[in-house]
This record gives structure tokens, sequence and C-alpha cells, in this order.
């Protein structure tokens, strides 16, 4: 299924995610630092959404949220979504 987030309070203007029975396929930012982006969309790849949100939900960045941190928001909204 495919979703997309728009992140608050970081460079990154969107998240799009694409995600199959819970596992992380696709994932891409718009905006914000590419490298940070494809970076951080490499290494989600292939994991369950729900094992990445206990991971990045608490990553800052020089104090304020962060593109992680975000995107484990998005995957909680996600499963939130879809999970009931």
């Amino acid at each position: 299924m495919r979703f997309t987030y728009i992140p608050e309070e970081v460079c990154a203007t969107q998240i799009d995610l694409e995600i199959v029975d819970g596992v992380v396929r696709n994932c891409a930012f718009s905006g914000g630092c590419d490298g940070n982006g494809r970076g951080l969309s490499r290494l989600v790849e292939g994991r369950r959404a729900s094992e990445l949100i206990p991971l990045l939900k608490d990553i800052t960045c020089e104090g304020h949220a962060s593109c992680p941190a975000q995107l484990a928001v998005a995957l909680q909204q996600y499963l939130d979504n879809t999970c009931g």
C-alpha cells in the first residue's frame, strides 16, 4: 500500500512509502538533504514498520525534530490507519 506523509518541522517536505504486509518496500524523501534521505530510505528497506518505530522515534536534529523521527511518525500513522 502506498502512503504519503507530510512531515513537520524538518527540511524534508514529503515522505512517500510503500508498505507490503507490514514491511517497508519503498521509501523516498522529497526536499531536505538528498544524501540523508536516500541513506535513510536504503536502511529501512525490507524492515518491518513496527520494528523501525522504536529505533527512529527519539532521534533529534540539534535538539529539534528529525527526518528519522518524522519517518517513525509516518510509520505509526500508517499502522494506526491500517491495523485498527
